[in-house]
């Protein structure tokens, strides 16, 4: 295992929690019902504990945590920002564009997991698998709001 290629890898998934974090203030902000900005912040929150663990782990092997976000991050916070707009900030376009960026963010997740195991430590392998967890629940939670809506 190299430790620079470990870096690089929990550094795409400190980028990933940029990204959700990022998408869930805009959310937020194109939301004027307060549920929502409840239900987005706690979103926000678990994405700020990952990233912490993760820059934690990155620090501890000598690396420096990513800042910013992929492009595919921000082209999902624009995508989201026009949505908002087009539909009139309405609560379905709103929890149809967060799960399209929970779906990506667990995608990342799953995908590190797969492709990568022989560049992360077993202890790392068990945090990833406890944050996927947890940004699959934050997932699960949004589609359910979403078919609620689809159903009505």
């Amino acid at each position: 295992m190299k430790t620079e290629q470990t870096i690089d890898v929990l550094n795409t998934l400190v980028t990933i929690n940029n990204d959700r974090i990022e998408g869930y203030e805009t959310a937020s902000n194109e939301t004027e019902e307060q549920d929502l900005k409840s239900i987005f912040a706690r979103f926000a929150q678990t994405s700020h504990a990952c990233r912490q663990a993760l820059a934690h782990e990155v620090t501890r092997l000598g690396g420096t945590p990513s800042e910013g976000t992929r492009t595919s991050g921000k082209i999902f916070r624009v995508w989201m920002d026009v949505k908002a707009a087009v539909t009139g900030k309405d609560r379905k376009g709103i929890l149809n564009s967060c799960e399209y960026g929970e779906d990506m963010a667990v995608d990342t997740y799953d995908t590190v997991l797969k492709e990568n195991q022989d560049d992360i430590t077993s202890e790392q392998q068990t945090m990833l698998l406890d944050q996927r967890e947890l940004i699959k629940a934050d997932h699960d939670e949004v589609k359910a709001m979403r078919d609620v809506l689809a159903n009505a």
